[in-house]
């Protein structure tokens, strides 16, 4: 093994994939399987799981899944039970349940705005609380990667909620941090730009679309394979060894776009 393949290599380590059973995290899952992690595919759909796990298996990986509601602290402490059981460890958590909606801001019902809430910013509260007591109790050297988005670095019109339910997202990461950076826990936000994603397909309009393509120097939406470089970056001891509280953009050059 070359000295930039030790660098990246997860082997012996598990990886706990909350939302796994996405578009953009299965991706990510995948990515960090070819690395040779064991991956858990943490969801509520085993169908959506089984492709993603036979495409890891295919390939030489390892992995599985756990059904869980990460909105529910007992199921969130099973979900960690269950994969100690499997795997006997866990050092990587990446946190990318999320659903989205684009009601107008003065007909936001509230239960529409406590799903949302409960799914983007308590699931990722709750599991870094079960998860960093795990890792602090055990003093396991761990990272934790939180899905963060560009709307919750950026005011982005149409999607309200989850805007500011990400920017939850990026506040709770540089606090824990902050908080638990001598402990060896790295925290880090990884933010995709815009990837068509199965959560954003339906706020997607045509108007939508040449404006996002205007905002975009690459003039592109992202592709899922593009999150795996920076997901392996921070799920690496090795390669971001010195990396904490950082918001890691993947977006095309949307981030630096004005006029």
């Amino acid at each position: 093994m070359s000295y930039i393949e030790s660098i990246f290599s997860l082997k012996g380590k598990t990886a706990v994939v909350i939302g796994g059973t996405g578009e953009l995290c299965g991706t990510m899952a995948e990515g960090l399987a070819s690395a040779g992690a064991e991956v858990v595919l943490v969801g509520r759909n085993e169908e959506k799981a089984a492709n993603r796990i036979n495409n890891i298996k295919n390939s030489g990986g390892n992995a599985y899944f756990l059904k869980g509601d990460v909105t529910n602290k007992e199921s969130i402490k099973a979900i960690l039970d269950s994969a100690l059981n499997k795997s006997g460890k866990c050092e990587i958590l990446v946190n990318g349940a999320g659903i989205n909606s684009a009601t107008p801001f003065l007909e936001i019902p509230e239960e529409e705005f406590d799903q949302i809430f409960e799914t983007n910013s308590k699931a990722v509260f709750l599991t870094c609380q079960t998860f960093g007591k795990y890792f602090i109790d055990n003093k396991i050297p761990a990272s934790i990667i939180n899905i963060g988005s560009m709307s919750g670095v950026i005011p982005l019109s149409r999607v309200f909620t989850y805007s500011m339910t990400k920017a939850a997202v990026h506040n709770i990461s540089k606090n824990l941090a902050r908080e638990w950076a001598t402990q060896k826990i790295r925290v880090n936000t990884l933010v995709p730009g815009f990837f068509p994603a199965e959560q954003n397909r339906k706020v997607l309009t045509d108007d939508r679309i040449n404006s996002i393509m205007g905002h975009t120097p690459m003039q592109r939406f992202g592709e899922s394979n593009e999150l795996i470089g920076a997901t392996l970056f921070l799920a690496s001891e090795k390669a971001s060894s010195f990396v904490t509280g950082s918001e890691i953009i993947v977006d095309g050059g949307y981030a630096s776009m004005t006029i």
